[in-house]
């Protein structure tokens, strides 16, 4: 059985995993290619993990921690609706741009975990995807939306605004800040039909 290891060593591991994991993708890769990554023996890295689906839902977990962390703190904020949306979309947005590969994991591999823990993810995701609904409806009661949209449908087009940044975005090439500004501004007109 895997013991807890100390947070420096239990981020190397994910951090391990995550590069290995989104460079030959989850089904491809091998609990001995993470022990190469990390130049350590496969057995050794049984002290840390008791399976590779347990690896990929730690790495999992860690990211929906960290993206929770934003949702609260934007959430503690008494901004208009659209004020916090813009900052949610924003810093979700960079948060994807500094995760590349663990975003990319993610969405590549969350379908490879085992019903009890894809659906806990899912489930906490959908605390995001309310928080962005609840956000949209209080910008239509304050006529900052039009009142015959769908909130459910604006929050998907929202989504897909912030995820599939993963896919495109080339550091080096593209500017994180400006990508992350640009994002923020398209749900905004988006949601609202053009002006706010």
């Amino acid at each position: 059985m895997a013991t807890r290891s100390t947070p420096r060593r239990d981020q190397e591991v994910l951090s391990a995993a995550a590069r290995v994991f989104h460079a030959r993708g989850y089904a491809d890769a091998s609990v001995q290619h993470v022990a190469d990554e990390l130049g350590i023996l496969k057995g050794s890295l049984y002290h840390y993990i008791s399976s590779k689906e347990e690896l990929l839902y730690r790495l999992l977990d860690e990211t929906h921690e960290e993206v929770s962390r934003i949702l609260d703190e934007v959430a503690a904020s008494d901004s208009p609706p659209l004020d916090r949306l813009r900052l949610y979309v924003r810093r979700q947005v960079a948060y994807n741009l500094e995760n590349l590969e663990r975003v990319a994991v993610y969405h590549h591999g969350l379908a490879r975990l085992g019903d009890e823990r894809r659906l806990d993810l899912v489930g906490r995701r959908r605390e995001h995807e309310d928080f962005v609904t609840d956000l949209i409806t209080a910008a239509q009661a304050d006529g900052d939306v039009a009142a015959g949209e769908d909130p459910r449908v604006l929050t998907r087009l929202v989504f897909g605004t912030m995820i599939l940044t993963y896919n495109w975005f080339r550091a080096g090439r593209d500017d994180p800040e400006q990508v992350a500004d640009s994002c923020a501004e398209f749900a905004i007109r988006g949601v609202t039909g053009g002006g706010d």
